[in-house]
């Protein structure tokens, strides 16, 4: 079967896309140029980008509604504070890492600032039961506080 696959990139890349990968990199390393599946691989590199910015945003999310509930959850604040606190310094840990690696993300993160601060806003009022209204409409910190390991509101 792995032969039959290996008649066509494409289908190789439609049923085992692990093998697909193996093969375009032996291809690559032996510069077999003619060999490869250009299509494929241009959309496999295109989406490396978005799945570093999908990440990003996640983590940019979370970020910011774990702030959020360490600011306003006071109910729960004695309960969960070293929790949360890890938590910020981890989803810290691994945007920084992520802009030490890529710093052009960092303008994609100011793009997208503002609605993961929304999205986080009502990520923390879902899970604290507490209203809506109770979290500020806008972020409490600039984008450089809020990435910053030694800041907390």
């Amino acid at each position: 079967m792995v032969a039959e696959l290996r008649k066509t990139n494409t289908s190789l890349y439609e049923t085992d896309y692990n093998l697909w990968v193996l093969e375009t990199v032996a291809k690559l390393k032996s510069r077999d140029l003619d060999g490869l599946d250009w299509d494929n691989l241009i959309e496999e590199v295109e989406d490396l980008s978005r799945r570093d910015k999908k990440k990003l945003k996640s983590l940019l999310r979370l970020l910011c509604e774990h702030l959020l509930k360490l600011t306003y959850w006071q109910s729960e604040l004695q309960r969960n504070e070293g929790h949360w606190r890890r938590e910020i310094r981890n989803f810290r840990k691994q945007i920084n890492e992520e802009l030490e690696s890529s710093p052009s993300l960092r303008n994609y993160l100011s793009d997208i600032f503002d609605k993961c601060y929304r999205d986080g806003r009502e990520l923390a009022a879902d899970q604290s039961e507490l209203p809506l209204s109770i979290f500020p409409e806008h972020p409490i910190a600039t984008l450089e506080q809020i990435l910053d390991e030694d800041w907390l509101p």
